[in-house]
């Protein structure tokens, strides 16, 4: 399917480079600012400056209090939790009308934290440390599929590479969806996307391809929603060399009648090469890719967006 607009991804305005921290700085995050930037369009949002609590500020934390988690000032300890649970509210009915297909995180922060943010006592004391941030926690709960990720955990290049290729997957089914009632269409996607979730998760796959059987007999919204939460569960799970591997070898199967003896023999090397962690992905991808154009292949396989599931320049399948 031919996508023809930049994603859309919701950031935390200080990633950007923005000076809105509450000592007046920023987190500007190369990686998201120089690479990813030229490709995606950014939805900035600081739930803080915007909530109307100023820059520069007060620092704050999540406190357990009562039951309840609150925000509240380090040293003041007086309570940003109502004016900021008024304001989210209005803030993700706005995202709503932003078509969102990803969103990326501040680590650590009290309203924008996703995992594992420290949640203090009355005594000043850490109680727990997997909280979520105020605005994270609500945003996420909101927008269930939606791939979301916190900018420390983008410096691991697996962690890098499956949230981009979550949020170019995401924005082609939102298209799909956007384009109407059309079991064809839903057939065509899965096809598509067969060797993806194969690297991700061959039951996610085969459950998605059970409820695609259905279209066109059961209710359009029920499998486009059954569809959809498959299909984003498979896609948070990492792929593996292993998984990687096993699809390349049945993208190759469909090749071997028309490679030759040494062609095969270089690209099964390549592939072992990879599953061991001698090679990048991108290697045997390329070789494959090479035979795939050369030969034409079925059409099935011409047409997978495995072999480019975002733009190539990002360079996300470089690693070993």
């Amino acid at each position: 399917m031919e996508t023809n607009f930049k994603p859309r991804i919701g950031i935390s305005t200080c990633l950007l480079g923005e000076s809105v921290r509450y000592n007046g700085g920023h987190l500007k995050d190369a990686f998201l600012t120089n690479t990813v930037s030229k490709y995606v369009e950014w939805v900035p949002v600081c739930p803080e400056a915007e909530s109307g609590m100023g820059i520069p500020r007060e620092p704050v934390r999540l406190l357990k209090e009562d039951g309840k988690v609150k925000m509240k000032g380090v040293k003041s300890k007086h309570d940003h939790s109502p004016t900021m649970e008024k304001w989210i509210p209005s803030r993700i009915d706005e995202l709503k009308d932003s078509n969102l297909h990803g969103y990326v995180f501040t680590k650590d922060s009290p309203s924008c934290g996703l995992f594992r943010v420290k949640i203090y006592g009355t005594n000043d004391q850490v109680v727990l440390r997997n909280g979520r941030g105020k605005f994270a926690y609500a945003l996420s709960s909101t927008f269930e599929n939606l791939p979301v990720e916190e900018n420390g955990r983008l410096n691991d290049p697996r962690l890098r590479e499956n949230f981009i290729e979550r949020v170019f997957v995401y924005k082609r089914w939102t298209e799909l969806i956007e384009e109407g009632r059309s079991p064809r269409n839903l057939i065509d996607f899965h096809s598509q996307l067969k060797l993806t979730l194969m690297a991700h998760s061959v039951v996610h796959y085969r459950e998605a391809g059970r409820i695609v059987a259905r279209a066109g007999t059961d209710d359009w919204n029920s499998i486009t929603n059954e569809y959809e939460n498959i299909l984003m569960s498979a896609m948070q799970r990492l792929a593996t060399a292993k998984k990687h591997a096993n699809a390349l070898q049945h993208a190759m199967g469909f090749l071997k009648q028309d490679l030759s003896s040494d062609d095969k023999i270089e690209l099964m090397g390549m592939i072992d090469q990879y599953r061991v962690g001698q090679l990048p992905i991108i290697v045997p991808i390329t070789l494959l890719q090479h035979h795939i154009n050369k030969i034409g292949g079925p059409k099935w396989l011409t047409n997978q967006t495995y072999l480019d599931p975002y733009p190539s320049e990002m360079m996300l399948r470089d690693h070993v």
